[in-house]
């Protein structure tokens, strides 16, 4: 317990988690009283994968009538979301639409998110970003085919606008789903690169949660209802189980897909890491990463992975006592907080390179050039800037892109090797 803490916690209606869960769903749809659905999803789950057919048919032996929209891409566009609106709203189901089910990754279901919005009126997704406003969004479910998004359990959808190329959100508890489903078999299949990058995702929302803004401090604006409030007792709780669930089965599902137990852990570690972020919310890792994945177009995994321990090197000395309970997660051999604050980042970055995923910035072709606008633009990211929990922000900000680049780490000389290891 912190007696300080001002708690609001939001979750899913229903959390359902389970190997073979989805044969519940048809069955589960029916009981809420709904009738006429979309399902959200991409060409790949659609044409090579029996689930979308197979929900289809029983969900119709039910009485559940379902539209399939499988124009789902990577990074979803206001463009694609106003198009794949209109679409819908031609076909049979038109304005009778009660749910919306989305299948895949986080890409996947944030344009399902944003359909449950813009289906009843058909109005463009634009006049819903930062507020919804009186809108209530069609109720969601929301089945995730990786191990990491946590979008499953979260307030918003992010999608980019074409005409000038940043991201824009759509924000609001009532788009949390009605129904997170997690199936750590839809993960099964999910390749090496898919999965690291899925996996360091899922590891990033529960150690950035873990160390963010306290909820007695955040700054929420006078929002009665904010999607996003700070760490407490509650969100650290499940953060940490993520991160030690991460720290026992991401590697293991990396270098073998087959292993069922790691993939089983880590579809946990995903969701409780979701549970964590998805009311403390997160600061500098996603700034700096959205404007690193400006630069490179690589994908969201991989631009939080490498800024990731240049965010840690840089809040040691405000979270000290926090480092410390994260070696020991790590098992990492270190006698006290100062050193855990030094072994934690390279730590952390020895297992982002075993991963496969670059450990700086010129890995991922950013030149020298190019750090001032990263930091602008970072920075400009003032939601995730204000919930840094250091004084100087703009300052840490600069030293975090530089050290970035050059692959500087205090701890550099520090011994990170596991307890009873040599």
């Amino acid at each position: 317990m912190r007696p300080e803490d001002l708690i609001h916690f939001c979750t899913p209606s229903r959390l359902i988690l389970g190997c073979g869960a989805r044969a519940q769903l048809p069955q589960l749809v029916q009981r809420m009283g709904w009738r006429h659905g979309v399902l959200v999803t991409d060409k790949f789950f659609s044409e090579s994968t029996p689930w979308v057919r197979e929900y289809v048919d029983a969900a119709n032996a039910l009485g559940v009538e379902t539209v399939v929209f499988d124009g789902g891409a990577p990074d979803p566009t206001t463009v694609l979301c106003d198009e794949a609106t209109a679409q819908l709203r031609t076909e049979k189901l038109g304005g009778a639409v009660d749910h919306v089910i989305a299948l895949g990754g986080g890409s996947n279901i944030d344009l399902a998110k944003a359909l449950c919005l813009t289906l009843p009126t058909g109005r463009p997704v634009r006049e819903f970003v930062g507020d919804i406003g009186a809108c209530r969004p069609l109720p969601l479910v929301a089945m995730p085919t990786t191990a990491g998004t946590g979008s499953e359990a979260t307030p918003g959808a992010i999608l980019l606008d074409p005409t000038n190329a940043t991201k824009v959100a759509v924000m609001d508890n009532s788009l949390r789903p009605q129904v997170a489903l997690i199936d750590p078999e839809f993960t099964y299949t999910c390749p090496p690169r898919v999965t690291a990058d899925a996996g360091i995702d899922a590891f990033t929302h529960a150690i950035e949660s873990f160390l963010t803004i306290d909820s007695s401090v955040y700054d929420r604006g006078g929002h009665p209802d904010p999607g996003y409030s700070g760490r407490s007792a509650l969100t650290m709780l499940f953060a940490r189980e993520a991160m030690r669930l991460c720290f026992a089965f991401m590697e293991r599902a990396y270098s073998d897909g087959s292993d069922k137990e790691a993939r089983i852990g880590m579809a946990y570690a995903s969701i409780y890491a979701a549970l964590s972020y998805g009311s403390a919310g997160l600061n500098a890792v996603h700034g700096v990463a959205y404007a690193i994945a400006g630069k490179t177009h690589r994908s969201h995994g991989t631009t939080n992975a490498v800024v990731l321990p240049y965010v840690l090197d840089a809040m040691g000395d405000v979270r000290a006592a926090e480092f410390f309970e994260i070696a020991k997660l790590m098992a990492l051999n270190v006698a006290s907080a100062e050193e855990a604050v030094l072994a934690v980042p390279v730590a952390v970055r020895d297992m982002v390179g075993r991963l496969g995923i670059p450990t700086t910035l010129p890995a991922l072709g950013i030149e020298q050039r190019d750090l001032p606008d990263l930091e602008r633009d970072a920075l400009g990211v003032t939601r995730l800037a204000k919930a840094f929990p250091v004084t100087d922000v703009s300052e840490r900000y600069g030293a975090i892109v530089r050290s970035a680049f050059s692959g500087d780490l205090r701890g550099l000389g520090a011994s990170t090797t596991t307890e009873g290891n040599p």
